[in-house]
């Protein structure tokens, strides 16, 4: 997954807009632009091949990425072999691998077809190289941080805009298979107060082309570069032009951050915002107008002399008839089955919770930079260890309320089990990487990492919470429970486990279903995200769907005398997980063709693992929504 991707380019106020061409982007310190003199050399970069879509095909044909030099790939290599470039955490997770390269810049000279190398490629790498440019693998490059892309018209809005990635090679109209070997690379550069010993790089644009040389390499004219299948001696060589922009440093990536289709972030925006004011709105009426007249009925009861209650009271009657909630006071705060489990999965959702919250308020205000590669999927690491304490602390509080007795199991299984199972599946899928040579396996001292933080950091702030939290006042419920549970009557059809999850978890599904959509082509075609304005109002509509939709649940369920709310609440809110992964098995149906086994559980695997994640956190919000409401309107009467 490529989460790297995800950059921001607005202030605080335009990115709660989100209004694309008014948006400007900007940098907080730390993130510090190069300054070069004429004659300065400035490195060319390279980074992983990805597969990408292409205009003649918009589907993508594998999901596994490689290593810039590759064995098979044979790419001339620097004098004295490529060294990797230092890289954050994130970036490594999500699949940079940057190396040094042979392209010598220097500013401010030109170059025309300057030789890199000659290789021999065997009838193996051939197919190999072939098989790649027929999926659509693609090649970035970075130049002082900006990414060496080509420069894009979008048909729909009619704007250029620069694809961070250019192809490894493309096929003609007679579907013969061109392999590029030459690079014509334009650099802008922009002069600081017009000093020409102070340029900074804004933009870097590649032309791939595919020439048949034979011998020198020069610039005239010469037939592309055919793979046939048999042997093939193939001559790298590059141009490079500078050019001087009046393109300001603090705004270079305005050409790189485009938006596709703004309008259907706007008409899902407007459409879901009027969803859920019709859905708070209708909760609200029907729980403020049914619950006080409840309320009042039975607090009513209470100043009646007890001759009245022969079973024929009007009063009586009328309240049985209107609502069974209060029927079932002595039964609602029952222990639930597993109240463990539900403890921890509560305690690592309200963690999920915080963390997404946290990232994309961070993205919002401008902390994460694009030109900081990774800092994304690293703030989402911090915040997720920082918050262990978090998820502890309502775990054991969430264990406590319950009557758990296990209170040991609670603190050590909090911080390990879910961790645990998408560690344990990060690492499986990991194995696939490694038997692909894929650039994409996360190294073994990177996994070792996280499990050192895992364990020194994480793991102690959890136990922390945990002890805070076992340690606070126990949860005193409004109302006493029964020693006899109460039987439960039959209920309708719509209140069944089945109907009322599936039911319950579509809504908040609905609410982030097109921006869920974006974020996936981010991930997986290597596009740059970085609309967070509008990720944050989903975010926020999708937390009061979620909540609301809930809590309806919850009311109609009790007043059918059904008191078992708490695995019901969490489960029906966290079906968005459920439905995200069919929408996965959608997209990889219409989006995605990977050839192979190893593509198509990668696939798989990575979806499973998002899905899971987002059940645990909107079931979290769907249980805490329903236990506030549960405890709200029970304290709000008068038992006797």
């Amino acid at each position: 997954m490529h989460f790297r991707d995800f950059a921001p380019r607005t202030a605080l106020v335009s990115s709660l807009l989100a209004i694309p061409h008014l948006a400007s982007a900007f940098y907080l310190p730390g993130v510090a632009p190069t300054t070069y003199k004429e004659g300065d050399k400035v490195p060319l970069y390279v980074n992983s091949i990805k597969p990408v879509d292409r205009s003649q095909d918009p589907r993508l044909h594998a999901v596994v990425s490689y290593d810039y030099y590759h064995p098979a790939f044979q790419f001339c290599q620097p004098e004295g072999g490529p060294q990797y470039v230092s890289e954050s955490l994130g970036s490594i997770l999500f699949g940079d691998r940057i190396m040094t390269s042979p392209f010598e810049l220097i500013m401010g000279k030109n170059e025309t077809c300057k030789p890199l190398c000659k290789v021999k490629y065997t009838e193996k790498s051939v197919q190999f190289v072939k098989s790649r440019i027929e999926q659509g693998y693609s090649l970035e490059w970075l130049v002082d941080g900006l990414p060496a892309g080509q420069e894009v018209l979008d048909q729909l809005t009619g704007t250029t805009f620069y694809n961070p990635r250019f192809l490894l090679g493309q096929d003609d109209k007679d579907d013969n298979i061109l392999f590029n070997n030459h690079y014509e690379i334009a650099i802008e550069y922009h002069e600081v107060n017009k000093d020409p010993n102070q340029r900074r790089v804004v933009g870097v644009v590649v032309q791939p082309s595919s020439k048949e040389y034979g011998g020198k390499a020069d610039c005239a004219n010469h037939p592309p570069i055919v793979l046939s299948g048999g042997e093939q001696h193939v001559a790298f060589s590059y141009s490079v032009i500078w050019r001087k922009s009046d393109t300001a440093w603090a705004t270079r990536w305005d050409k790189y951050l485009h938006v596709f289709d703004p309008k259907i972030h706007w008409f899902w925006l407007i459409d879901t915002a009027i969803i859920v004011v019709i859905l708070v709105l209708t909760v609200m009426s029907i729980l403020v107008r049914a619950l006080k007249k409840d309320i009042a009925r039975y607090n009513r009861l209470d100043q009646i002399d007890l001759d009245d209650f022969g079973g024929t009271s009007v009063v009586e009657d009328g309240v049985q008839e209107d609502s069974g909630w209060k029927l079932v006071h002595g039964d609602v705060f029952r222990t639930p089955s597993r109240p463990l489990l539900l403890s921890i999965l509560a305690g690592n959702g309200v963690q999920l919770f915080c963390m997404t919250g946290c990232t994309i308020l961070f993205a919002l205000l401008g902390f994460l930079s694009p030109s900081n590669r990774g800092s994304l999927g690293t703030i989402m690491i911090l915040m997720y260890t920082v918050l262990g304490f978090v998820g502890g602390y309502v775990s054991a509080r969430t264990y406590k309320a319950w009557q758990g007795e296990s209170w040991k199991l609670n603190i050590a299984l909090t911080p390990t089990l879910v961790p645990g199972i998408v560690f344990s599946s990060f690492f499986l899928l990991n194995l696939f990487l490694w038997a692909k040579q894929s650039s994409g396996a996360v190294p073994f001292t990177t996994m070792l990492v996280i499990v050192a933080i895992w364990f020194i950091i994480s793991i102690p702030l959890s136990f922390g919470g945990s002890w805070v939290g076992f340690r606070s006042p126990q949860f005193q419920p409004p109302v006493r429970t029964n020693q006899i549970p109460r039987q439960i009557p039959p209920v309708s059809t719509y209140l069944k486990p089945v109907p009322s999850v599936l039911i319950v978890g579509l809504l908040p599904f609905g609410a982030i279903f097109v921006e869920l959509f974006f974020i996936m082509n981010s991930i997986w075609f290597s596009r740059i995200y970085y609309m967070f304005g509008f990720l944050f109002l989903c975010y926020g509509l999708m937390i009061v769907v979620c909540a609301a939709v809930t809590i309806l649940m919850v009311y109609f369920l009790l007043c059918a005398e059904n008191y078992n709310w708490q695995w019901r609440s969490f489960l029906a809110a966290g079906m968005s997980g459920g439905y995200i992964f069919l929408n996965c098995l959608l997209y990889l149906v219409t989006k995605v063709r990977a050839s192979g086994l190893a593509g198509i559980v990668l696939y798989m695997g990575y979806s499973a693992i998002i899905s899971f994640l987002f059940f645990i956190l909107t079931g979290s919000i769907g249980y805490f929504a329903s236990w506030w409401f549960v405890r709200k309107i029970y304290s709000s009467i008068k038992i006797d």
